[in-house]
């Protein structure tokens, strides 16, 4: 028999290790429970380690209590300063880090801007905490045939909701695209956190001409602030500078 190897993730120890009694008393299931983010990470990294990959993750929405989707991914290692890493944010950190993990989040209500994020984080499906454990088997075995699960009256405001976001990135790929190689450049500074003196001496740029990008950046993406700047460029798919690596433009080669 072809064993399913399932991590229930959950801060709630009472419901992590109620749901993880129930899916073991399955015949062809074999359940481990974590506490938090970290300790999951730290768990599939060893069962991986150990050639014993778990098939699906079980990850509660509301991990460490924060609010989900507005950070980036974590790292496989890392978490809050108090050690925590928050639903979504872990969805992502595995997909990154164990593709081949089907993760399914259990959720207190439905919410379908939370069950978006989710989707694009990598989670294969959405359920309610206290839908049957029938059903519950049905979307672990459903995830693990590639399908993608969500509760049917999700399903109209997800979409509206994967729609809308799709709309933002092609409009913000659009406006990224009209920047110069050395505004991009720019913006990549800014979105990795440096001000405008870090950004010149990182170019090579005086201050002055490194001001005169940022203006011309702002203008371009039709925003007012840096703040701004940086989230449009995140919805483009933009990523921060290298800081770790030299520099290799200099001048005004591409000024």
């Amino acid at each position: 028999m072809v064993r399913i190897r399932v991590l229930v993730v959950d801060d709630h120890r009472i419901f992590a290790e109620s749901l993880a009694a129930a899916l073991a008393a399955e015949p062809d299931v074999e359940v481990s429970a974590a506490g938090s983010g970290p300790a999951a990470l730290r768990c599939l990294e060893r069962a991986a380690g150990e050639g014993r990959r778990f098939d699906v993750l079980l990850a509660d929405a509301d991990l460490g209590g924060n609010l989900p989707g507005t950070g980036p991914a974590v790292p496989v290692r890392d978490g809050d300063a108090d050690g925590l890493v928050d639903g979504i944010s872990l969805v992502a950190g595995v997909r990154a880090a164990q593709p081949r993990v089907r993760i399914v989040v259990l959720a207190e209500k439905d919410d379908p801007r939370r069950a978006a994020l989710a989707l694009q984080a990598g989670a294969a499906g959405w359920v309610a905490k206290d839908c049957s454990l029938s059903r519950l088997l049905t979307v672990i075995r459903g995830v693990l045939r590639d399908e993608t699960h969500l509760p049917p009256a999700l399903l109209t405001g997800v979409l509206r909701e994967l729609t809308a976001a799709r709309r933002h990135r092609t409009e913000s790929e659009r406006l990224v695209e009209s920047l110069t190689p050395r505004e991009r450049e720019v913006l990549r500074c800014m979105v990795a956190g440096l001000g405008r003196k870090a950004v010149a001496e990182r170019l090579f740029l005086s201050p002055h001409t490194v001001r005169t990008h940022m203006q011309n950046v702002l203008g371009k993406l039709g925003v007012h602030s840096t703040l701004a700047a940086v989230a449009l460029a995140r919805r483009a798919g933009v990523g921060p500078a290298d800081l770790s690596g030299d520099v290799v433009e200099r001048g005004g080669q591409l000024a």
